[in-house]
């Protein structure tokens, strides 16, 4: 670990305003929206009418207070904007009465530990298929993953295709989106919401070409790709407003099949279109170099191939100007430090560290040495749910 670091004055443990001056937190260690299936059904299913709601409980709610500090942001794990929008058995969703009430003990716990808290609104499109959410899944156009099995439901993606959208489905999803952001501020609490727009999610296939073959007003030009994008964060924003809105985008991510060109064209435009619009509260990319599938030098030399020399945010960053940036992506007790001095970005996302620690805060503030994460559980359903969820120790039960 780093030693020679003055912690304590690290720009890392300073105030940052977000919220366009509505909303200051104590220190720019972000806790990231981090995937783990361990929610609960909302009711008893059986065969013939399966339960596809879930929602967290009371262990959930001991992770994020866990987690939980003074001053700090949280931005949570994926969250279903409707049955549509699940993909996987565990993932809560905000869309029935039971999950905003769940959600609103789980915000209160952590706003009672001095902590803000975000909601990552979020809807899977193809990454699921017809036998978990019980209708067709949907994507931009009517293509499938490739080659990959959906695990929870044991089948090929292939042989259960998304639909291609409609007007109404797009419409219908538009408007989950902005239900789902007033349950979240309004009747569970939240500080706000991050509107989930990368890592090869619904958003984040209408944006990839290859993703999006459509002919109308949604497809073929970057700009045609932005425009459903744009119309969720209109929805959205014109619901809660500005203040409480942030968004998450992944320009050169390849997760779930995310193969698209023009990625600086197409980002590029999104992005000047809702800064000439809105002025969100942050804004929040995952690194160039970071990805979930392939090694970073595969990577680069994957979209070094489309003549991309340079994959930096940098020129995301000078577009949003003063809305704080926030950066996540392979961060840790080496590389972390300068970061925000620089003015590269303004906060820190951490996922598996703040996972596998949850004095993360603290032991990245004094060099003490982070516990390591244990990979295969990260993901659950599992019988013995906590286990590698919220029994990880803290640096003092060593």
């Amino acid at each position: 670990m780093a030693s020679t670091i003055d912690r304590e004055s690290s720009a890392l443990f300073k105030p940052l305003t977000i919220g366009n001056g509505t909303l200051t937190i104590g220190h720019r260690v972000v806790h990231a929206p981090l995937t783990r299936l361990r929610g609960v059904a909302v009711r008893e299913g059986t065969p013939e009418d399966p339960c596809r709601e879930w929602m967290v409980d009371d262990m959930v709610i001991d992770y994020y207070t866990q987690r939980a500090t003074e001053g700090g942001l949280m931005i949570t794990e994926g969250v279903a904007v409707n049955v549509e929008a699940g993909s996987l058995p565990g993932i809560p969703g905000l869309f029935v009465p039971e999950q905003v009430q769940a959600w609103k003990k789980l915000v209160d716990a952590v706003h009672a530990k001095g902590a803000k808290i975000y909601a990552q609104l979020w809807h899977a499109g193809r990454t699921s298929v017809s036998l978990l959410i019980g209708s067709d899944a949907l994507c931009a156009s009517a293509v499938a993953l490739e080659d990959e099995m959906c695990w929870a439901a044991g089948v090929k993606f292939e042989d259960y295709p998304p639909k291609e959208m409609t007007q109404e489905d797009i419409n219908r999803t538009i408007e989950a989106f902005a239900k789902c952001a007033v349950s979240a501020v309004e009747e569970a609490g939240f500080d706000g919401v991050e509107i989930h727009g990368g890592n090869g999610y619904i958003i984040d296939q209408f944006l990839n070409s290859n993703t999006n073959q459509r002919t109308d007003k949604y497809g073929g030009s970057p700009e045609n790709r932005c425009r459903f994008p744009l119309e969720i964060m209109e929805s959205v924003i014109k619901a809660i407003g500005q203040d409480k809105v942030a968004l998450r985008l992944t320009p050169f991510g390849l997760y779930n099949g995310t193969r698209g060109e023009q990625r600086l064209e197409t980002w590029g435009y999104l992005c000047k279109e809702i800064k000439r619009q809105w002025e969100l509260s942050y804004i929040h990319f995952i690194e160039p170099r970071y990805e979930q599938i392939i090694v970073p030098e595969e990577k680069e030399k994957f979209l070094a191939s489309w003549g991309m020399p340079d994959i930096t945010l940098a020129p995301f960053r000078e577009i949003f100007g003063k809305t704080p940036f926030f950066a996540a992506g392979g961060y840790n007790d080496t590389n972390s430090w300068g970061v925000i001095e620089s003015g590269t970005y303004d906060a820190i996302v951490y996922g598996r560290y703040f996972l596998a620690n949850p004095d993360f805060v603290y032991r990245l503030r004094n060099g003490i040495k982070f516990n390591k994460y244990n990979r295969d559980r990260f993901y659950g359903p599992f019988p013995d749910r906590h286990v590698g969820y919220v029994d990880y120790p803290r640096h003092d039960e060593l």
